[in-house]
């Protein structure tokens, strides 16, 4: 492994800061004209101070000093990223390409319909596109991230019990579900009640017909769950919500085990979210930009938020004239370089592409949880979806722990894993390979965790004082979270101030 042999070595992870390359009266410009009259120009509240301490550097210093720091990132451009439940995909180079064409990227939210048809016509594509992927009948691209879409939908079901005299009061949640669903539940006036699943992490429809009265408003549920198992009853757990008037929110977060394969509005479902960075490509991290279309049955189409896309004799248009929509949830019409990247993946991959890419990623989540089988606790001892589930089982007795393992991946080249979610298994490691993976990286990382598993038995300090070839070693979490440094101080400062 390249972290074990020291090919990570050498500069790469030895850059000083900067502020230790200054040397007084370096620059990395220079200005022809005189500073000082250049200076009078500007009005005094724009001129800025002297900074102390600033740092004087050769343009060659500062360009080599910045692209070295930005070579530590771990990104999917860089190494495997098996982040589970994240789905951390690799983003096509084609994908953002085209996104900055410039009549995607330069146009602006408030140019004329009529002088927006490219644009229009894309997102009315996508629309249509998004609904024949998940059996739906109708879709909104305004959300702008997975959990808006959440509380959009939960709006929608709100609205809908409303208007039928029905005021519920409570949302079922199984125990398996996304955290951001109680969450979204709870922000739309909503009591969470949770589900129980059985020994495996499954939901049964019997516990939900349990649970199920007339003041439940619906039901949430992911599926795949968060263990990367399917619900085997969906179809049966929708019959049971729906015969007491409720309705099925089915999480799409986990859509990258189904897509081109089964549909969502098949299962029963009434309402879903899109992830678009999850299934679709599009940029993910960093806060955003995101992306959260939604997409509804027949029974929820009137409540979409507005305004809407219609087509007519002069082309498409929007259009506000739904009287029971819930509204605008999001400033103009979602993030639209989204829509762009999403839509140029699903038109290079096309029906058949996508299938396989779903058939790819389902392949490889199952390569890893049979290959680390004997190494690691699998959480349910089951053929996965797009995900598996291991957990720290076996090595408490060494004082080794989820996170110790998390941080000894980084000693050989690879992100960690998602750890310690899905909250239903104690020191849970969920690990997503993607359809982008070659065999060739997914064998490097079993490797790397069949080390690790080695080194924990063997010598369990080796893993616990891990990572030991990273630029920093291991940080107190808790601290830097709740007192993050965000700036250079110099030391004497720092000092005085401790």
């Amino acid at each position: 492994m390249s972290g074990a042999t020291g090919k990570q070595a050498g500069l790469l992870l030895d850059e000083p800061l900067i502020f230790e390359r200054s040397r007084p009266g370096r620059s990395a410009f220079q200005l022809e004209d005189d500073v000082a009259a250049a200076a009078e120009l500007l009005p005094p509240e724009l001129r800025r101070d002297r900074i102390d301490g600033f740092p004087e550097v050769s343009e060659p210093d500062a360009l080599r000093h910045f692209l070295r720091l930005s070579q530590w990132n771990l990104g999917t451009a860089t190494t495997f990223y098996p982040l589970g439940s994240c789905t951390m995909k690799y983003n096509p180079v084609l994908n953002e390409a085209v996104a900055r064409l410039p009549g995607f990227a330069s146009l602006h939210p408030l140019t004329p319909d009529e002088l927006a048809q490219g644009q229009l016509e894309l997102m009315w594509e996508l629309e249509h596109a998004l609904a024949e992927i998940c059996g739906m009948d109708a879709i909104s691209l305004q959300p702008a991230a997975g959990a808006q879409g959440e509380l959009t939908g939960m709006k929608m079901v709100r609205a809908y019990h409303v208007e039928r005299g029905r005021s519920r009061s409570k949302v079922l949640i199984p125990a398996s579900a996304h955290g951001t669903n109680p969450a979204s539940a709870a922000l739309a006036g909503y009591r969470v009640v949770p589900v129980e699943g059985n020994r495996i992490g499954l939901l049964e429809a019997e516990a939900v017909r349990r649970a199920m009265d007339e003041d439940v408003a619906a039901l949430m549920i992911t599926n795949p769950n968060t263990l990367g198992l399917f619900e085997r009853e969906i179809a049966q757990i929708a019959d049971a919500v729906h015969a007491n008037g409720g309705l099925v929110y089915l999480d799409g977060a986990n859509l990258n085990a189904l897509m081109g394969v089964a549909k969502p509005g098949h299962m029963g479902a009434d309402v879903l979210q899109f992830n678009l960075h999850k299934t679709f490509s599009t940029p993910h991290g960093g806060g955003g930009p995101g992306a959260g279309p939604i997409g509804v049955r027949d029974v929820l189409v009137p409540y979409l938020p507005t305004p809407r896309l219609v087509r007519d004799d002069a082309g498409i248009r929007w259009s506000d004239a739904f009287p029971q929509s819930i509204g605008r949830v999001r400033s103009f019409y979602g993030n639209a370089g989204m829509h762009v990247r999403a839509y140029a993946y699903i038109l290079a991959l096309g029906g058949d592409g996508l299938t396989h890419a779903t058939r790819m990623a389902v392949l490889s989540a199952n390569y890893i949880r049979k290959s680390l089988a004997a190494d690691y606790h699998l959480a349910a001892p089951t053929t996965c979806m797009h995900e598996c589930v291991f957990s720290d089982k076996g090595f408490e007795n060494l004082g080794v722990k989820t996170l110790d393992i998390a941080k000894r991946l980084l000693d050989f080249g690879f992100y960690a894993p998602t750890i310690y979610f899905p909250l239903v298994v104690n020191g849970a490691i969920m690990i997503e390979p993607t359809e982008t993976e070659s065999k060739e990286t997914l064998d490097e990382f079993i490797a790397a965790m069949r080390t690790i598993a080695r080194e924990a038995r063997e010598s369990p300090d080796t893993v616990r004082n891990a990572p030991t070839r990273t630029p920093v070693s291991r940080l107190d979490e808790a601290r830097a979270a709740r007192h993050p440094v965000l700036r250079w101080r110099k030391q004497r400062q720092v000092m005085s101030d401790e």
